[in-house]
C-alpha cells in the first residue's frame, strides 16, 4: 500500500469511528424544552397536583405517589393510596411523561388529560369523584378566583384536568450529559458511559427504548424470549396481565408500555411489580427475559453508567446527579 495513503486512511477511520460515537442513533434524540405554559394555569396545575383534597380522605395528593424532588415517583415498590390502601402496580414517573404518546403501564390513554381521570377514581389511589372533588374545591374562594380568571368556563373537570395536565408538560428534564454529548460536548459521558451507549445499541436496548424518552412510545411482552410470569407463581395478579386487562386479547398478555428510561437511574425499584430493587439487576433481566443474553460484568456496568448520563435538570428535583 502507498505509504502516504495508509496514514490518511488511518486518519479518516478514527474519524469516522469518534463521528459515529457522537452521532445520535436514529431512534434516539434530545428532550425537546418543554411549551411554553400559561404562567397562571402553571401555577393552578401544580397547586392542584400538590392538593390532598382531591382525594377521599384528603390526604393524598398527586406528590404523594410522584416526587417531584427526586424521579417524579414515589421511593416504594407499591405506592399506598387512601385509608393505607396498597396499590398493584408501581408507580410510574411523571417526569417527561408528556413526551409518551400513551399513559399508564397498560397504555390505556393517549392524553395527561385523559391521564388525570385514572388516579383520581381508583379505590386503591384517591378513591374519589369529580363531583366530591369540585365540591371541596369549591370552598375555596382563592382557588375558585383563580380559575375563573385563568378560564372563561372557570372551575370545571376539564379545566381541573387541563391545569394537571399543563403543569406536567413542564416536568421535562433537560441538560443531561447525554443531550450535551449529542449537542457536540464530546467530555459530557466520560468514556464507561460511552461505553455504555454502544453496548445499549448494540444489543438492541435501542429497539424498545428509543425516542427522546428512550421509551415510553411502544408496548412489549415483559418475557419475550424468556417466560418472566413463570417467576410470579401463585403471585401473579390482575395487574401482570397488561393490556390483556384492556382487550381479551391473548396477543395483549404480559404485554406493558415500555418505560421511559430518562429517570432510571435515580429509581428503588423497576418493571410494572417492582421485581428488581437495582439498576444493575434490572439491566440482567431485561437481558435475560427480553434479549436472551447474559452480559459481562463490565458490560452490565457500562450500560447501568450511560444510564445515568440520561438524567436530566429541572427545577423541582432536588437529587444530585447520580
Amino acid at each position: 500500500m502507498n505509504r502516504f495513503l495508509l496514514p490518511r486512511l488511518l486518519l479518516l477511520s478514527g474519524f469516522l469511528l469518534c463521528f459515529s460515537l457522537v452521532a445520535a442513533h436514529p431512534l434516539l434524540a434530545p428532550v425537546p424544552p418543554p411549551p411554553a405554559i400559561d404562567p397562571a394555569v402553571y401555577q393552578l396545575g401544580r397547586a392542584l397536583f400538590h392538593d390532598p383534597r382531591l382525594s377521599a380522605n384528603q390526604q393524598v395528593s398527586c406528590a404523594s405517589c410522584h416526587d417531584l424532588s427526586s424521579h417524579g415517583a414515589d421511593a416504594l415498590p407499591l405506592s399506598v393510596g387512601v385509608d393505607g390502601a396498597q396499590g398493584q402496580i408501581r408507580a410510574l414517573t411523571v417526569y417527561n411523561a408528556s413526551l409518551n404518546p400513551m399513559q399508564f403501564w397498560d397504555g390505556r390513554v393517549r392524553t395527561l388529560e385523559e391521564q388525570v381521570d385514572g388516579p383520581l377514581h381508583d379505590v386503591l389511589e384517591m378513591a374519589s369523584s369529580w363531583p366530591e372533588v369540585l365540591s371541596r374545591l369549591a370552598e375555596d374562594r382563592q382557588l375558585v378566583a383563580a380559575f375563573e380568571a385563568a378560564y372563561a368556563e372557570g372551575m370545571t373537570p376539564q379545566t381541573l384536568r387541563s391545569a394537571l395536565a399543563d403543569f406536567q408538560r413542564t416536568l421535562v428534564t433537560l441538560n443531561s450529559p447525554f443531550d450535551l454529548w449529542l449537542a457536540g460536548e464530546t467530555s459530557a459521558m466520560d468514556a464507561q458511559q460511552q461505553r455504555g451507549y454502544r453496548y445499549f445499541i448494540d444489543y438492541g436496548c435501542v429497539s424498545c427504548h428509543q425516542g427522546a424518552n428512550l421509551g415510553g412510545n411502544m408496548v412489549a411482552r415483559m418475557g419475550s424470549l424468556h417466560n418472566y410470569m413463570e417467576l410470579k407463581g401463585a403471585a401473579l395478579n390482575h395487574a401482570d396481565l397488561g393490556r390483556y386487562r384492556l382487550t381479551g386479547r391473548d396477543d395483549d398478555r404480559y404485554v406493558f408500555r415500555v418505560p421511559g428510561l430518562r429517570s432510571a437511574a435515580l429509581q428503588s425499584y423497576f418493571f410494572h411489580d417492582a421485581s428488581a430493587s437495582s439498576l444493575e439487576e434490572a439491566i440482567d433481566m431485561m437481558a435475560h427475559y427480553q434479549l436472551g443474553r447474559h452480559l459481562p460484568d463490565e458490560h452490565r456496568r457500562a450500560i447501568a453508567a450511560f444510564l445515568t448520563a440520561l438524567v436530566g435538570e429541572h427545577p423541582e428535583r432536588q437529587v444530585e446527579q447520580p
